[in-house]
């Protein structure tokens, strides 16, 4: 699903009323029915209940005026709240005002009059729903006056809120609160939703987004110059490889994993394990030989071969020449998990980096081993990397504040500098390609937020690679079929879950997606 900057959004609107001829009034009128119509859902039906609606004086606010008139012909009992003076609502909004006027609806001013607030606030504690209409998603930076006083008016008191578009307080592009911002139990967005929507911490103030069609021709929304979207069910059922009845072993990936160490078998036995479970045909484990027993007796469905390290259990370069000649008739390799952060086991990495020709996946140790030389990525014609912020951060020198604040942004620039596929394991996961689409993945939970997650995640996108979809899709299947497998996972709840439950659910996560497909 497409996402909208507020620039890209400013457009769309500009399209469809000075090209298609749609009126910004029918625009409004679209708009402030979905907004009643989710508020008369909400309640279960509005009639004979008590609706406050706090507008601002742009197009949101006229939103709210609109809804406020329907809402009013349902049989609800509504209260507008204006945070500014009638006078300030201009072009479309004011037209609404002038129409709500002549309603049965009650319109009050926020100002600075202890009796006026008083009024307001006694009408607010009786109320059933507020719907926030103040601010939409041209809002930038830190809420003040009357807009401040109104949020915390609302969040002292325990009414749902509809909010349209993006609730006040939060950017639209970029998911930032900087004080305060309202909290949402839904969010109905117009057109296309906001990035700001799914990136935290906006995305908690968000609730359950629904996306209204007020009324644009579906060919302005997709040519629209965005290139960020939302990953949904239908986009990866469109990209996901469909396994013919007659398929063998061969046809579904020859997959080499390079990973494990001492102490740390664990990474390696779950990355292959998810190799597997995600439909991997043939899957092989490179390991140190100290611990090819251990992992052997972990992985009966993988094969398991030991490799040169040193005394202390270190891959050593003595290795490189065993694994150019393992991966010679390999489809995909995946290489990090639990490999350890030795000097040896860092030249390592970097020797066979170079010499790696067939689709990788890099994840934990391997981009701990290119920190010291990133310039190493581009020596690799086809590979996805797997960060998370700390990781991301020894990458590129950014701190993780900088990252976590920008990251659709952090993980573009970098896809593009290292031209390779960045799946920046944030919440939520961000995946950015090289020619500058950023997707935000829709699926996982805070449940998965336990170790070994990200040796999961790696397993699953090397699976996906072997079955013959391209890095780009590969990532973007694998990050949503892992976020779905957990959510799976976390109908047993979210406390307590752990990576094996995630592996576990792959397969249930790829019927769930393409139970519907079928041959031919």
């Amino acid at each position: 699903m497409k996402l909208l900057l507020n620039e890209e959004m400013h457009k769309v609107d500009k399209k469809a009323i000075t090209v298609v001829g749609l009126p910004e009034m029918v625009l409004m009128e679209n708009a402030g029915r979905a907004v009643a119509e989710a508020a008369d859902v909400a309640l279960d039906g509005a009639a004979g209940k008590h609706i406050v609606i706090f507008v601002g004086k742009g197009n949101n606010g006229g939103d709210g005026l609109v809804a406020a008139r329907l809402l009013e012909n349902k049989g609800a009992f509504v209260y507008v709240v204006t945070l500014t003076s009638t006078k300030e609502i201009s072009g479309s909004a004011a037209q609404e005002l002038k129409i709500l006027k002549n309603c049965n609806t009650q319109i009050f001013s926020w100002n600075r009059s202890k009796e006026n607030q008083s009024r307001i606030f006694s009408l607010c504690v009786g109320a059933d729903l507020f719907i926030d209409g103040m601010l939409g998603t041209g809002f930038k930076g830190e809420l003040k006056g009357n807009y401040l006083q109104v949020v915390e008016l609302i969040e002292q008191l325990p009414v749902p809120v509809v909010a349209i578009d993006i609730p006040s307080g939060v950017e639209a592009d970029t998911g930032s609160v900087v004080s305060c911002a309202v909290h949402a139990q839904i969010t109905v967005t117009m057109v296309a939703p906001k990035p700001g929507l799914y990136l935290y911490p906006g995305a908690s103030y968000s609730g359950n987004v629904l996306v209204a069609n007020i009324g644009l021709p579906e060919s302005i929304l997709e040519t629209a110059a965005s290139k960020h979207y939302l990953l949904d069910e239908d986009m990866i059922l469109s990209l996901l490889p469909f396994r013919p009845k007659n398929s063998h072993k061969g046809m579904n990936g020859r997959i080499s994993i390079i990973a494990g160490s001492r102490g740390f078998t664990g990474a390696a036995a779950l990355c292959g394990e998810a190799a597997v479970r995600g439909g991997g045909g043939l899957v092989n484990l490179l390991t140190p030989q100290s611990v090819q027993g251990i992992l052997a007796t972990k992985l009966t469905e993988v094969m398991v071969k030991g490799i040169s390290e040193e005394t202390n259990g270190a891959l050593n370069l003595k290795a490189v020449t065993q694994v150019e000649t393992a991966l010679e008739n390999i489809d995909v390799v995946a290489i990090g998990p639990g490999l350890g952060q030795g000097e040896e086991t860092q030249n390592f990495v970097r020797a066979i980096v170079e010499k790696i020709r067939i689709p990788a996946v890099l994840d934990a140790d391997a981009l701990n081993a290119l920190a010291a030389n990133v310039t190493l990525l581009g020596k690799m014609p086809l590979k996805i990397i797997t960060p998370h912020p700390g990781e991301m951060s020894r990458l590129t020198g950014l701190t993780q504040e900088e990252i976590l604040t920008s990251p659709l942004k952090v993980a573009e620039s970098y896809a593009k500098k290292w031209h390779a596929v960045v799946v920046l394991k944030c919440a939520p996961t961000i995946i950015a390609l090289p020619d500058g689409y950023v997707f935000i993945n829709s699926t996982g939970n805070e449940g998965m937020a336990t170790g070994g997650v990200g040796d999961v995640l790696t397993g699953t996108i090397a699976a996906l690679l072997g079955q013959g979809l391209s890095v780009e899709n590969a990532a973007l299947c694998g990050v949503y079929v892992h976020g779905l497998a957990g959510d799976i996972a976390a109908q047993k709840g979210t406390i307590g879950m752990k990576a094996g439950d995630i592996v576990a659910c792959l397969p249930l996560a790829l019927h769930s997606i393409l139970s519907g497909v079928k041959e031919g």
